[in-house]
C-alpha cells in the first residue's frame, strides 16, 4: 500500500449515495441483520506475532489472517532448496488457535528477473512471465508451496501436533497495478501471471482456489501520463486485463481490492467499479475481497490517511459497518484490516496502522473490531 488519491469520477456515486451512507453510519455497531460468510473479519500482519498475540487475536474474533510468501526470501538460488522457516512460523502460529490463513505469493528472486531502478533498496519487482525460466521457476514455486501447506502438504506431516488445516485459497500478487510491487504494472503480465498460475496450483491441489493480487483502488500515479504507466486505478487494469488476456476469467475464483481512502463513505464507489467490470464481462459470480483496509492512528506522519487514535477506531466502524451492510449486494467474501500492530519503516504510514501499539497494547480500534467479530478485546 501507497499513497493514493480520490479518483473525480467517484464524486457523482459518491454524491448519490450520501443518504444512504450516513444512515449506515448511524446503524455501523448495530447487530448485523444477516449472516456473513464464514472467516469473514480478518487482519494482516507485519510482523510475526508471538503466540500469546496470537490468541488475543483468536479471542477478539479475528478469523482469518493474510500473510506473505515471498518467493525470493524462500528460494534465493536458482535451483536451490527451499526455506520455509519464516512461513511455517507464521503458518503455525496462526493455525494452533485456529485462525485461517491467506498466503499471498509475490516476489521474484534477483536471479529470475532483472533488478529495476525505480526503487533500487527494494527487491526487483517484475512479474516472472518474460521468460522460460521465469515461468518455469514460478510455477516450480507455486507447486512446492502447496505441497508444503495444501492438502497433502509436509508441513502438516511434520507437525503432528497441530490440527491440520490445508490451505485451499492462494492470493496471486501484491497491488499488481502499482509502481511498488510491480516496477511496470501492465494489464497483459498479470493476465498472463494468472493463467500459468492456474493449471500449476490445479496440478497441485485440484481442489484449490485463485484470488487476484489486492488492487490498489486509486493510486495517484495513474493520472500520470507521460512515459510507461506507473500505475493504473484498480477497475482500469482489472478491464484491461480481461481485454487483454482471453479466457482469463476461467482461471480465477475471486477479485481482491485494497480500497484506501481519505474517509470511509468512498469505499462504496470503488467497490462499485469493480463489480461494474465484473458485469461488463458476465463475471459477476466472482466474490470480492478486500485484503487490505486501514487507516493511520497518528496524527500527521501519513498525510490523508492519519486520523488519530479515535479517529482510526472511526474510519473503522465506518467502513466495516458499511462492508457488512451491503456484503450480499457487493458479493463481500472476507475483509482484512491493515495491520495487527505499528511496524516503523514498512511503509509511510505503517507506524500507526496497527490495531495495537508498542508493547502491542490494543488501540481504540482494536475495541471496535472487535464490536464487529464478536470476539473479546
Amino acid at each position: 500500500m501507497r499513497y493514493g488519491l480520490d479518483r473525480p469520477g467517484l464524486r457523482m456515486r459518491a454524491a448519490t449515495a450520501a443518504l444512504a451512507i450516513a444512515m449506515l453510519a448511524l446503524l455501523a455497531s448495530a447487530p448485523a441483520a444477516q449472516a456473513l460468510p464464514a472467516k469473514f473479519w480478518g487482519v494482516v500482519p507485519q510482523a510475526a506475532p508471538t503466540a500469546e498475540q496470537f490468541q488475543r487475536l483468536k479471542r477478539g474474533g479475528v478469523a482469518t489472517m493474510r500473510i506473505p510468501v515471498f518467493w525470493g526470501s524462500v528460494q534465493p538460488v536458482p535451483g536451490g532448496a527451499f526455506d520455509w522457516s519464516q512461513v511455517d512460523q507464521l503458518v503455525g502460529g496462526a493455525t494452533a488457535v485456529g485462525i485461517e490463513v491467506l498466503p499471498f505469493l509475490y516476489g521474484a528472486p534477483t536471479w529470475a528477473v532483472p533488478a529495476d531502478r525505480i526503487i533500487p533498496s527494494h527487491p526487483p519487482k517484475y512479474l516472472p512471465v518474460r521468460t522460460g525460466l521465469q515461468r518455469a521457476g514460478w510455477t516450480r514455486f507455486l507447486g512446492e508451496v502447496i505441497g508444503r501447506y495444501g492438502p497433502n502438504g509436509s508441513f502438516w506431516a511434520q507437525n503432528p501436533g497441530l490440527p491440520k488445516r490445508p490451505i485451499r485459497v492462494w492470493q496471486l500478487w501484491n497491488e499488481q497495478n502499482f509502481k511498488y510491487f510491480v516496477a511496470r504494472p501492465n494489464p497483459a503480465e498479470y493476465g498472463k501471471l494468472v493463467s500459468i498460475s492456474y493449471p500449476a496450483i490445479k496440478a497441485a491441489d485440484p481442489t484449490a482456489r485463485i484470488v487476484l493480487g489486492g488492487m490498489f483502488s486509486a493510486p495517484k500515479e495513474a493520472l500520470i501520463k507521460r512515459g510507461p504507466p506507473q500505475a493504473f486505478f484498480a477497475s482500469d487494469f482489472l478491464e484491461q486485463m480481461y481485454r487483454l488476456t482471453p479466457g482469463v476469467k476461467r482461471k480465477f475464483h475471486g477479485v481482491a481490492v485494497h480500497p484506501y481512502t481519505e474517509a470511509f463513505q468512498r469505499i462504496g464507489g470503488y467497490v462499485e467499479e469493480i463489480r461494474d467490470v465484473l458485469a461488463a464481462n458476465r463475471d459477476t459470480g466472482k466474490g470480492l475481497w478486500l485484503t487490505e483496509l486501514s487507516w493511520s492512528s497518528q496524527r500527521s506522519s501519513a498525510g490523508n490517511f492519519a486520523k488519530g487514535r479515535q479517529g482510526q477506531a472511526k474510519q473503522l466502524r465506518g467502513a466495516f459497518g458499511l462492508l457488512r451492510a451491503n456484503q450480499r449486494k457487493w458479493n463481500v467474501q472476507r475483509v482484512y484490516w491493515f495491520s495487527v500492530d505499528d511496524q516503523e519503516g514498512s511503509c509511510n504510514f505503517c507506524d500507526g496502522s496497527g490495531l495495537f501499539g508498542p508493547g502491542f497494547v490494543p488501540k481504540p480500534s482494536w475495541f471496535a473490531f472487535t464490536a464487529f467479530s464478536g470476539g473479546k478485546p
